[in-house]
C-alpha cells in the first residue's frame, strides 16, 4: 500500500481517521495525501457577479493551507511522508481526481455514525464517495489508539459479482496478516436451506488462495442486524461490505440494506466498490 488519502475538514471525525491512517502508512511505509476541498460559491469566472472574489479565494486557499500544515505537524505523523493538497471544487469531483492522481490505494474518511447518511464527513458527498470510488473507502467511526484488523467480517451472497470487490478486500487483509470470516446472513425474506449457502461460500472461497478464513450461517430479522450482530459476536475488528455504483449506497445481496449500517455500526467499515 502505497499512498492513503485522508479527506479532511478538520473536524475531530476527521482526526479519528487521521490517526489510523497513521498507524496504517506506518506499518506499511505508506505516503498520506490529505485532502481539503475548499468549495466556495461563485469561484473564479463568476467573480465579477458579485460572488467570492479572486483575492478572497485566495485568502480562503492560504488560511486553508496553513490549517494543513498545522494537522501534518501533529506528532503522531512523526516519520510518515505527508503531501497536503487543497483543492477548489466539488468534494466528490476533487477526492476522485486527486484519488487518480496520486494513484491512491485507500481513502480513509471519519464519520459521526449517528443520525444519518448526511452526518458522514463532508455531509452527503461522501455517500457518492462510497458509492463511486474505485478505491476501498474505510470508514472511522471513533477515535482508535491501537488499529487493528485481525478479524474481518465480510458479508455477502457470494454471487459472482462479489469477486471483484473480494480480490480488493483480500489486499487489505494480506497487509494485516487479517483473518477472514465469511458470513451469509440469512432472514425471513432471503432465506437459504444451510446446504446450499454452505455450497455458495464454499465455491466463491475456492476461487481464490486464502487459507486463514471460516464460513459462517448466521440467522437474523434482517441483513442489517445480522451483520452488526455477528460483528459484535466474534468481536470483528472491520466489517466489510460491498457497495454498488449504479443503483446507490450499500447494495448487494440483489437488493440492498439500509445506509443505517454504516451509522449505527460502531465499528470500522470498509466499502468495496462492485
Amino acid at each position: 500500500m502505497k499512498r492513503i488519502l485522508v479527506p479532511t475538514d478538520f473536524s475531530e471525525h476527521a482526526e479519528d481517521a487521521l490517526k489510523v491512517a497513521a498507524q496504517i502508512a506506518k506499518k506499511n511505509n505508506s505516503e498520506i495525501i490529505i485532502l481539503h476541498m475548499l468549495e466556495l460559491p461563485h469561484q473564479s469566472n463568476d467573480a465579477i457577479m458579485g460572488g467570492i472574489s479572486i483575492p478572497e479565494s485566495m485568502l480562503f486557499m492560504k488560511k486553508a493551507n496553513e490549517m494543513l500544515d498545522e494537522v501534518s505537524s501533529r506528532s503522531y505523523l512523526d516519520g510518515i511522508s505527508i503531501t497536503e493538497v487543497v483543492k477548489m471544487d466539488k468534494p466528490i469531483h476533487g477526492i476522485t481526481q486527486i484519488s487518480k492522481d496520486y494513484e491512491v490505494d485507500l481513502i480513509i474518511m471519519g464519520s459521526h455514525g449517528s443520525s444519518g447518511i448526511e452526518e458522514l464527513l463532508i455531509g452527503s458527498n461522501t455517500e457518492k464517495v462510497v458509492r463511486n470510488s474505485e478505491i476501498p473507502v474505510l470508514i472511522i467511526k471513533k477515535n482508535i489508539s491501537n488499529f487493528d484488523a485481525a478479524n474481518i467480517v465480510f458479508a455477502s451472497d457470494f454471487s459472482e459479482e462479489a469477486k471483484k470487490p473480494f480480490k480488493k478486500l483480500l489486499n487489505f487483509t494480506q497487509l494485516f496478516d487479517s483473518k477472514l470470516h465469511l458470513v451469509n446472513i440469512c432472514t425471513p425474506n432471503s432465506f437459504k436451506p444451510t446446504h446450499i449457502a454452505e455450497k455458495a461460500m464454499n465455491d466463491f472461497a475456492s476461487h481464490f488462495d486464502i487459507s486463514n478464513y471460516t464460513t459462517q450461517i448466521y440467522n437474523d430479522t434482517n441483513i442489517e442486524k445480522g451483520i452488526i450482530n455477528f460483528s459484535n459476536k466474534i468481536n470483528a475488528d472491520i466489517i466489510g461490505m460491498c457497495t454498488h455504483g449504479r443503483t446507490g449506497f450499500a447494495h448487494f445481496f440483489n437488493g440492498s440494506i439500509s445506509e443505517g449500517l454504516v451509522n449505527h455500526a460502531v465499528r470500522p467499515v470498509i466499502t468495496l466498490k462492485i
